[in-house]
């Protein structure tokens, strides 16, 4: 595949306001470093902060610092050395003048600003909008700006001072765009489903609701739920335009839109979606459980699409979800594909209960399963990101399962980039998954004297960190 040319280039323009920032501390972290290295695809190390409930995980552009939404705020953390990661700071209990800020689920990083955004849902908090931080010091993280929408964020994308959100409502479901690079934070642009295709303004709006946003190279990818996932070209932000979408739903098929239960079944449900490197491998990952409908009817997976050519994309293969003894939405085992990133020919996932996952997707039209883990009633993944140059997948924990005792939790993981993994079968019942070969370093025994987990990648990296510093 060839690198898609057809764009143009793009520029902005927008804010900044001075207001501190309260901070808790005390979370604590647990390295599990006092073991024989694994021979299994395993948790490096774990950590669980003092507030809130982990959610989207990003990774600044230093690599070694993490970005945590957690639901009443966010956190930072040192992924310096991986099998101990640090908390560097948090902010929970947010309020803009005295008014709830709430339900933080997504957080994302451009250079040295934070953009917290929120609520995630309709109805949850008094203060609907966003926050921008300057992160210039990541144990100290100073609000710089803040906007308010007027709806709910769901979910961001943040990149070249332009902010771009979700804005969802009975009345429109649309990508409103802000310029944040001067003294004030504007709306600069926006692309609306429904201008685009009104047919969708008579269903139920959850059915087409946009649930996140990611851009590369002045494309934006937007899953609009069951109406698909739309790219769109946003090099002029002040007048996005269609380019083209993967699904073609009939809007007036028998499938019932009546009700919020309605969606949470396939077919549909695009939830998150995003491109490689050269932006010509797309990944749609679908968010959905078992109904009791018509067929398909369970966890949703991950297609992938070749978009060399952005105005036709051309699917190519589907990553089918790890199995669950029961995939309905309340009190089952949440195994639908969740958040991931496309990094240097592999594909790094997260599927709640289901674990983390990592692809070999140098072939498209053939993924190949790398390594697994899972530890189904210990952890209910929400994403998966590449830290450490590579050497590192941190990974966030969600407890918002129903019928578990599932705790949040931040954990680290070894990449194993480079070497080549063998895998074991899925493991349903808990505990990790995913054997690696004996012949790949850094997944077999340490040299002796040395009694760390995770293996000699990682400790390579560790070493050439600190030989730099």
């Amino acid at each position: 595949m060839q690198r898609r040319a057809f764009l143009r280039a793009g520029g902005a323009a927008g804010a900044v306001l001075t207001v501190p920032g309260a901070a808790t501390d005390s979370a604590a972290a647990t390295p599990r470093a006092n073991q024989e290295a694994p021979d299994s695809f395993e948790p490096l190390g774990q950590i669980e902060l003092s507030g809130g409930d982990p959610a989207e995980v990003v990774v600044g552009d230093d690599g070694e610092t993490a970005y945590l939404a957690t639901t009443y705020g966010f956190a930072t953390v040192d992924l310096g050395d991986p099998i101990a990661p640090e908390p560097l700071a948090e902010r929970n209990q947010l309020a803009v003048d005295g008014r709830e800020f709430t339900r933080i689920f997504d957080v994302k990083v451009d250079g040295d600003r934070l953009a917290v955004v929120g609520p995630a849902d309709e109805g949850f908090g008094e203060f609907n909008g966003f926050e921008l931080y300057d992160i210039s010091d990541p144990a100290d993280p100073a609000v710089v700006d803040r906007y308010e929408t007027g709806f709910h964020i769901h979910n961001c994308f943040f990149a070249d001072e332009l902010l771009y959100v979700v804005n969802n409502g009975p009345d429109d479901t649309a990508l409103v765009i802000y310029d944040t690079s001067d003294d004030d934070t504007e709306e600069v642009g926006r692309w609306s489903l429904l201008d685009h295709e009104p047919e969708w303004e008579d269903v139920y709006w959850y059915a087409h609701y946009l649930h996140d946003v990611t851009v590369r190279d002045d494309l934006a990818l937007l899953p609009f739920w069951d109406a698909g996932t739309y790219l769109v070209d946003v090099s002029d932000p002040s007048a996005p335009e269609y380019v083209s979408h993967v699904r073609d739903p009939d809007v007036g098929d028998d499938r019932s839109y009546g009700g919020s239960e309605a969606v949470y079944s396939l077919p549909g449900n695009d939830h998150y979606a995003a491109v490689d490197d050269a932006g010509d491998l797309l990944a749609v990952g679908r968010e959905s459980w078992t109904t009791g409908g018509s067929a398909p009817d369970g966890p949703g997976g991950i297609d992938l699409y070749d978009v060399t050519d952005p105005t036709a994309p051309d699917p190519l293969a589907s990553i089918e979800p790890p199995e669950s003894d029961d995939a309905s939405r309340r009190g089952g085992e949440w195994t639908t594909a969740h958040n991931f990133e496309l990094r240097d020919g592999r594909l790094y996932s997260a599927w709640y209960q289901g674990g983390i996952k990592i692809h070999d997707v140098g072939d498209p039209a053939a993924p190949e399963e790398l390594a697994h883990w899972r530890a189904t009633d210990e952890a209910a993944l929400w994403t998966a990101r590449v830290a450490n140059d590579g050497a590192t997948v941190v990974a966030s924990s969600t407890s918002r399962i129903p019928a578990t005792d599932i705790d949040g939790a931040l954990y680290t993981f070894p990449t194993g980039l480079g070497s080549d993994f063998e895998t074991g079968g899925d493991d349903t019942d808990g505990g990790s998954n995913g054997a690696l070969s004996d012949r790949v370093p850094g997944f077999g025994g340490l040299g002796a004297g040395v009694g760390l987990a995770g293996g000699a990648a990682a400790l390579e990296w560790i070493r050439r960190r600190d030989d730099d510093r």
